[in-house]
């Protein structure tokens, strides 16, 4: 049977790697939600805890780690409400111990915001406004962008070889060529309409407290138009998306100008994340976490329902962008 990287991160691995950076662990140590990467509570004797991020081994290169640390302090650095990795004192925040590289954070509490409250997207767009005023000042040089190659032409090919049951594959393939067409078509962006990111801007990735909106796991951080960083917050029918939209690009605005025309957008990106979040747990399959986390995937009832989601989104394509009322 062979061993899955992280079979190797036991508790007592973890501890060590803590202690390797000079502080003490009391030996408390909780493992909390985290399936791309492992992400651990680990209590630290006479202070608060700390929590310890461990890379998935041959993810990230160490440039690509390196630019999202860097975003991630350059975001703090400018007084905005981010979770960013600690800075030892030789200047290093990411370390590396028996092979898995890891960063520490602060422990930050809260929740996730409520979208349903129009001043908590008044909050958001502000503090996203603030962020990719921040992002536009630079580019990444060698983390990903949006790709509609690698997130919906190579992740179908990949599902339809692997996953996609016999009775369903051709009316996946047939839909997601269509898929394909459509948003080669529609999503076409220039180099200037990409800027540094958060990439993955959804509620799980946010701690609400005292009406801040605190931003953690820069870890898909990336380069792509201003609107991806929206579009995960809208949701309901189409008259209340455009209201949420509204709140959003209001706060928005008050520290960076929006680009309307990107609205075209946010189906093509939805679709590409539909696609690729299916692709993303296929490729994972073989680490124990996953099969055990994701016990409805893979089953013939997924793939019917995944199918009927793409057949709603390709409707979806076909309707006018959302307006700025």
């Amino acid at each position: 049977m062979n061993l899955h990287p992280y079979d190797l991160l036991t508790p007592d691995t973890v501890i060590d790697a803590v202690e390797s950076t000079g502080r003490l662990s009391d030996a408390r140590l909780l493992a909390l939600n985290s399936y791309e990467n492992r992400v651990y509570q680990v209590g630290i004797e006479g202070g608060e805890p700390l929590i310890a991020k461990f890379y998935r081994p041959q993810r990230w290169s160490l440039e690509q780690i390196g630019e999202e640390h860097s975003f991630s302090l350059e975001l703090a650095e400018a007084e905005i409400s981010v979770v960013a990795p600690m800075v030892g004192d030789g200047g290093q925040s990411l370390h590396r111990y028996q092979g898995f590289y890891f960063a520490l954070f602060q422990r930050r509490g809260g929740y996730p915001p409520e979208l349903d409250n129009l001043d908590n997207l008044l909050v958001l767009g502000r503090t996203l406004g603030r962020i990719h005023a921040v992002g536009r000042a630079s580019r990444f040089q060698h983390r990903q962008r949006i790709c509609v190659q690698r997130m919906l032409a190579e992740n179908r090919e990949f599902l339809l070889q692997h996953f996609i049951p016999s009775e369903l594959r051709p009316a996946y393939e047939s839909l997601t060529a269509d898929l394909l067409a459509t948003v080669e078509q529609s999503y076409q962006p220039t180099g200037e309409d990409e800027i540094r990111v958060h990439g993955d801007c959804h509620v799980g990735n946010i701690l609400w407290r005292d009406d801040v909106a605190h931003f953690v796991d820069l870890d898909d951080s990336m380069m792509a138009p201003a609107v991806q960083d929206l579009w995960m917050f809208l949701n309901g029918e189409r008259h209340e998306r455009e209201l949420q939209l509204c709140e959003l690009v209001e706060g928005y605005s008050e520290f960076c100008d929006f680009d309307a025309a990107q609205l075209r957008w946010i189906e093509p990106l939805r679709t590409l994340r539909l696609v690729n979040y299916a692709a993303w747990v296929a490729r994972r399959w073989e680490d124990p976490a996953f099969p055990r986390s994701f016990t409805w995937f893979n089953t013939e009832r997924y793939w019917a329902e995944h199918v009927l989601e793409l057949r709603e989104q390709l409707a979806a394509l076909q309707e006018e962008p959302l307006r700025l009322l």
